[in-house]
């Protein structure tokens, strides 16, 4: 599909325009804006933290709260659920009442989503670092703050799904394609995934044993990234790109073929995770396949994204915003492409249980999910306090520069390390025994840890700078009901 046809597409391919006086409910967009950047500045300095102890293990001085296996889950924690839950939660509560035309259904239910979510993320705060874990990735909760997701998150398809019911629009802009997959199919592995055996307040075992508890983890685990930090994020990007460059969807029919083809993929992909494992070999075959398959549609996203932009790349120059949404989806490709090559077996026997996955893991949540956010809040903000810019672009442009440099940093270091562990790993004398013991391989890692570690308080310090940015903007703006304009153009 070409940008000729897009533009035919006409303002269908663009979020739509209103058609008729209202006020949207936008309260809840506000909190969950300003949550989000609370909550990033507070799960980056816990990933600093860790990130130190790695280099200086003793700094955790000691304290049991304080090591790095009670900090970690809290750490993915806040930066996934916390700081990218309430980013996801603003921008679909915006979205969804710009491209529908109405209000969010459902009154005080979005205001509990706000609530609720924040109740969940404080109990994560105190029962992580207490060792109170179910000992599952990104699943850590114990059982009763699981029940409370479940309600939060039944309440937030609610408010979601109702809204799209009383759109005054007959079209769905693909955007809420993505934000309807993403809560559906997170609350189906949620279930899944955290169905387990009470025996007290505070501990519970999983309802599954062995291989099984393993493959149910990584479909859960898996697409946990692909629909929470991937189907979600995209919603924003099919919005807020178009939005801020002031252009049409490059390709709305592509948009629709990536929609698909990503929501089929994604969901068999997660056995990669288990190669050379306990799993039958086939069901990692499976998964290597798949995973070699979702190069595709998730490259055509990044495509049409990127091609949004078409006769309007001078912007890039002088709209920071744009930077932040552009160069995600730059990261966006390249954790697609780096994730399918480590899936295939005998990459991954070189990368397995090595740094290269940390590496890996953060270009896709530093890079794509991180600026993704910060461009959409850049936008959101200002416009929840009745102003048409942040207070200070100057202030948006280093935040830019600051992180774009920590997450190269970061993930230099973590690529090369994970490489070098790789091949000192399985390094054997001719008698077959190893040439370095583990230890050996520990103090190599040392040095990329405290570049690791520099990139890091990098990338946080771009946070305090956004979080500064948006105490000014919030203190120096008033805030106005924003109003469906009487007259716009019709989609």
């Amino acid at each position: 599909m070409t940008s000729g046809t897009a533009t035919m597409q006409g303002l269908r391919a663009t979020p739509q325009a209103a058609s008729s006086a209202a006020v949207y409910d936008d309260k809840v967009v506000r909190n969950f804006a300003l949550a989000a950047v609370l909550w990033g500045v507070v799960g980056m300095l816990v990933g600093v933290i860790i990130a130190a102890q790695l280099a200086f293990p003793e700094l955790n001085l000691g304290i049991p709260w304080l090591s790095y296996g009670r900090l970690r889950p809290l750490h993915t924690n806040a930066v996934i659920f916390a700081f990218g839950g309430c980013a996801l939660f603003a921008s679909s509560y915006y979205v969804v009442q710009r491209t529908c035309q109405v209000r969010l259904f459902g009154g005080p239910l979005a205001s509990f989503t706000f609530w609720g979510w924040q109740l969940v993320i404080l109990l994560a705060a105190i029962s992580l670092p207490m060792g109170w874990t179910s000992g599952k990735e990104y699943a850590e909760l114990e059982w009763p703050i699981d029940v409370l997701i479940t309600i939060v998150w039944v309440s937030y398809a609610v408010v979601f799904f109702g809204t799209i019911g009383m759109r005054k629009v007959r079209h769905i802009y693909v955007a809420n394609w993505f934000f309807g997959a993403f809560i559906l199919t997170v609350a189906v592995l949620h279930l899944v995934n955290s169905a387990a055996m009470p025996v007290s307040l505070t501990k519970s075992y999983s309802a599954y044993a062995g291989v099984q508890d393993a493959m149910v983890q990584w479909w859960y685990g898996h697409n946990a990234v692909g629909f929470f930090l991937t189907a979600g994020f995209l919603g924003m990007m099919y919005y807020f790109i178009p939005k801020q460059a002031e252009r049409p969807v490059y390709s709305y029919r592509l948009s629709i073929v990536h929609f698909w083809a990503l929501i089929f993929t994604y969901m068999w992909a997660g056995p990669h995770h288990l190669h050379y494992t306990a799993l039958p070999d086939w069901t990692q075959s499976v998964g290597m396949l798949f995973s070699l398959v979702l190069l595709a549609p998730s490259w055509g996203g990044m495509i049409n994204g990127i091609m949004t932009l078409s006769g309007a790349w001078h912007k890039l120059r002088d709209d920071p915003i744009l930077k932040f949404l552009i160069v995600s989806l730059s990261f966006y490709g390249m954790s697609t492409f780096e994730g399918p090559m480590m899936s295939i077996k005998t990459v991954n026997a070189l990368s397995h249980y090595t740094d290269w996955t940390v590496g890996h893991v953060h270009s896709g949540a530093l890079g794509w999910v991180g600026l993704v956010s910060m461009g959409t809040l850049y936008y959101l903000v200002p416009r929840m306090f009745g102003r048409t810019k942040m207070y200070s672009t100057r202030a948006i442009e280093l935040h830019f520069w600051v992180a774009t440099i920590g997450i190269v940093l970061y993930i230099a270091a973590m690529w090369i390390a994970g490489v070098m562990q790789g091949l000192m790993w399985r390094a054997v004398n001719p008698d077959g025994t190893l040439v370095y013991s583990f230890v050996e391989s520990v103090k190599a890692t040392f040095p990329f840890y405290v570049i690791r570690l520099a990139g890091g308080a990098l990338y946080l310090g771009g946070m305090l700078i956004m979080a500064w940015n948006v105490v000014k903007t919030a203190t120096a703006g008033r805030h106005e009901p924003v109003r469906i304009p009487a007259v716009a153009a019709h989609a």
